[in-house]
């Protein structure tokens, strides 16, 4: 299989190279997959940590939140889309791996932080470093495979940060339960750690490693998609593709975004309201909650990854719009797990949205990766980071504390502040969803009108 490659500014200097081998370019996604895994453990911490935190330190619900959200979300957002311009540029197997490193040292000062205001910046730079890993990585995986072929390794990836949310859960949990049995004793750092403190270091240390591997990989030349422009040179080009495009574009990362706010609110509170409302301890999280996640986790982007090749090779891309449109109401039960009847019900239903949200993930970061030009790759991925933080990031998890701390009701009415927040997200992001699909349906429309027009004039 060959494709174009980007040799120079000018489209016409592209050459052809084959892909890497299949052994190199799956070793590439094998430690991006890691890396993906490292990322969401290190973001998730604190959401499974968080009453020992606010008593630890102090805080209340909202400080939480900003810390969930605000804190990790300001770098990510603001230094996304320049990192992401950069990853069309330079070296996305160092970049990604220096990102690491970043979010790795960040992670394990927060297990030494005595104070919100400490929190807050390890918070911010565990944000830095994460905001290069998305944009690098879907580049990447996008020159080290074929269009039609390309939504399998994608799925892989994505799983990394869809397994992570469980691993996380148990990891941590696990963690938690060692330290506070004393068994850390007589490790440095770690002996007069609180459990949490020593989650942090802990999972901040596994990261490390992770940087190392990164540079194991292999960086493949930069290619073309048939149908696209080759090259979008300039920053105005940049913009002029995206609002040539806006029908499409707008409504899609507005779509991301709003789903992703039902993720992020669930994400930071459900542990949290498992605790409270059904009075489940850290030890039972991780051994239900946490593989329950990693099973529907494993299972949405495989799905998602099969899907969306199936319909590349039949070149059905607004059907991938179609999976858009139904997965944030399949998403839905999984935001009303406060009135299970049970423990183990609750945990089923709050890990059951891994599936869905992975299945949304894997079909946006697929569909960007085969609309955009080559060189827009790393941006448009670093632009959905940009808009997903602001709406969901940032807003979920604050809008569940803010209802939870100021309804009146308690701590203990996390739960229904979830299903407040995260429902009329879900419905939003559907709608955004159709909008996008009809903005491609009627892009494909005048594309086809335009080369037939084109064939006429050659005709005559």
């Amino acid at each position: 299989m060959t494709q174009c490659t980007h040799a120079s500014h000018d489209a016409s200097a592209y050459v052809i190279t084959a892909y890497p081998k299949a052994g190199t370019a799956w070793w590439s996604v094998a430690i991006l997959f890691a890396a993906a895994v490292v990322s969401v453990i290190d973001r998730g911490i604190l959401n499974i940590v968080v009453d020992p935190v606010r008593h630890d330190l102090g805080l209340g619900d909202v400080q939480i939140s900003l810390l969930q959200g605000l804190a990790f979300g300001i770098f990510y957002a603001t230094m996304g889309l320049p990192l992401g311009l950069l990853a069309d540029r330079v070296s996305r197997r160092t970049l990604v791996s220096l990102g690491v490193l970043v979010w790795s040292l960040a992670t394990i000062s927060g297990g030494f932080a005595q104070s919100f205001g400490a929190l807050f910046a390890s918070r911010l730079l565990v944000g830095l470093g994460e905001a290069a890993l998305g944009p690098a990585a879907v580049s990447l995986i996008a020159d080290l495979f074929p269009p039609d072929r390309r939504g399998r390794p994608l799925s892989v990836y994505l799983t990394g940060q869809a397994v992570a949310s469980g691993l996380a859960i148990s990891l941590t949990s696990f963690i938690v339960t060692t330290a506070a049995h004393g068994r850390f004793a007589g490790i440095p750092m770690l002996t007069d750690a609180a459990p949490w403190r020593a989650a942090f270091i802990i999972c901040g240390a596994i990261g490390l490693i992770v940087s190392m591997l990164l540079m194991t990989t292999t960086e493949p030349p930069r290619r073309g998609n048939a149908g696209v422009p080759l090259a979008a040179t300039s920053l105005a080009d940049k913009v002029a593709f995206l609002r040539r495009n806006a029908a499409v574009l707008v409504p899609l990362y507005l779509g991301f975004a709003f789903c992703f706010m039902a993720a992020y609110a669930a994400a930071a509170w459900a542990p949290t309201m498992l605790i409270r409302s059904f009075a489940v301890g850290p030890a039972a999280i991780g051994t239900w909650l946490g593989p329950f996640t990693i099973a529907f986790s494993i299972a949405g982007p495989l799905i998602g990854g099969l899907l969306i090749d199936r319909y590349a090779r039949a070149s059905r891309d607004t059907a991938k719009f179609g999976m858009l449109i139904t997965a944030p109401f399949l998403a839905m039960p999984a935001m009303l797990a406060v009135f299970a009847p049970s423990p183990v019900a609750a945990m089923i239903l709050v890990a059951s949205s891994g599936a869905i949200f992975a299945i949304i993930g894997t079909t946006i970061f697929a569909t960007l990766a085969a609309f955009m030009p080559p060189d827009m790759r790393g941006s448009s991925i670093a632009i959905s980071g940009l808009v997903n933080t602001l709406i969901g990031a940032t807003l979920g998890p604050l809008l569940v504390a803010t209802l939870t701390e100021r309804g009146g009701g308690g701590p203990h009415t996390v739960g229904y502040s979830i299903a407040m927040v995260a429902i009329p997200a879900l419905f939003v992001g559907a709608i955004l969803f159709a909008l996008a699909r009809r903005g491609m349906v009627r892009l494909n429309v005048a594309r086809t009108a335009s080369l037939s027009d084109t064939e006429t004039l050659a005709h005559d």
